[in-house]
């Protein structure tokens, strides 16, 4: 086992998960060697045809990798692996906000929107594939739920040019997982942690609604707006400076993300391509935290 391919224990834990290898056609290359491939060249940033022969042809690494972005396989391993961990009472509904901004490398520029003539502005396929311009050229933003152990909950992808309060709803919609038992999907935490950008009176409502507890410090521009008004001002929100202390973790988590070359700059020309490379970062985060689980 060469490094960043997968342990002994993490392919235990996937193996059954993954679809079979049977039926009719051409027998599939083993799973485990294609996978490794994947992981190279997400470890590497480099071109699908630079993964060494090591791991089989590049051409069956790639129609994995794609085929499993198309029928969700990537989701639904890290999807279970959050469920499982929920079943046993490890995942802590104090949830974090934030996001990072990757810069899109030239290679991830020109992917055509369908029934796009030559000739016509990219500007509209460019924001379809979670691209925006901003003063360091191209760029793509992750947006991203972790919870209490600075685990990866919810993803999603904007241009790089979208402010993070725009994007929250949206974000908020990822957040799903399903119950081992009955019952429907839990999608609310009990206490939501966010930075300054998350303080808006939209946001704040929308918890509200939802009975989730906001940790979000309000901007020097609204306490100042607020004692400017006197008792019109209303009173100041609740914070609760000791939990906010947590919000570090999901700094964290985008920092061992961004270990991967693959997620740090964007060579993806389609942006559910780059998220399924994420997706896939995500998971292997959560089979490195189970392998040290098993080992306490």
């Amino acid at each position: 086992m060469r490094r960043g391919e997968l342990t002994d224990k993490a392919w235990q834990r996937i193996e059954s998960l993954l679809p079979a290898t049977g039926g009719k056609g051409r027998p599939w290359r083993d799973h485990r060697q294609v996978i490794d491939g994947i992981l190279w060249r997400l470890r590497t940033g480099a071109p699908w045809r630079d993964i060494p022969e090591r791991y089989g042809p590049w051409q069956t690494c790639y129609e994995r990798f794609k085929r499993w972005d198309q029928d969700g396989t990537w989701a639904r391993l890290l999807e279970e692996m959050q469920v499982k961990d929920d079943s046993v009472g490890r995942v802590e509904w104090t949830f974090s906000i934030d996001s990072t901004i990757s810069r899109a490398h030239q290679h991830a520029a020109g992917a055509r929107k369908r029934g796009t003539t030559a000739g016509r502005s990219m500007r509209s396929s460019r924001k379809d594939q979670a691209l925006g311009r901003s003063r360091g050229g191209l760029t793509t933003k992750l947006h991203l739920i972790t919870e209490a152990r600075g685990l990866p909950m919810a993803l999603h992808l904007t241009a790089g040019n979208v402010v993070d309060y725009s994007a929250f709803e949206a974000v908020m919609a990822k957040l799903r997982l399903p119950r081992v038992g009955p019952g429907r999907p839990r999608t609310r935490p009990d206490r939501l942690i966010g930075d300054k950008g998350y303080s808006s009176r939209k946001i704040r409502a929308y918890l509200r609604s939802r009975g989730i507890r906001a940790v979000i410090p309000e901007r020097r521009d609204q306490i100042a707006n607020r004692k400017r008004k006197g008792s019109r001002g209303g009173r100041p929100h609740a914070f609760d400076a000791e939990v906010y202390k947590q919000r570090n973790l999901v700094e964290c988590c985008f920092g061992k993300l961004k270990q991967w070359r693959a997620i740090a700059t964007r060579f993806d020309k389609l942006a559910s391509r780059y998220l399924a490379g994420v997706t896939i970062g995500c998971l292997m985060l959560w089979l490195r935290n189970a392998e040290l689980s098993d080992t306490l």
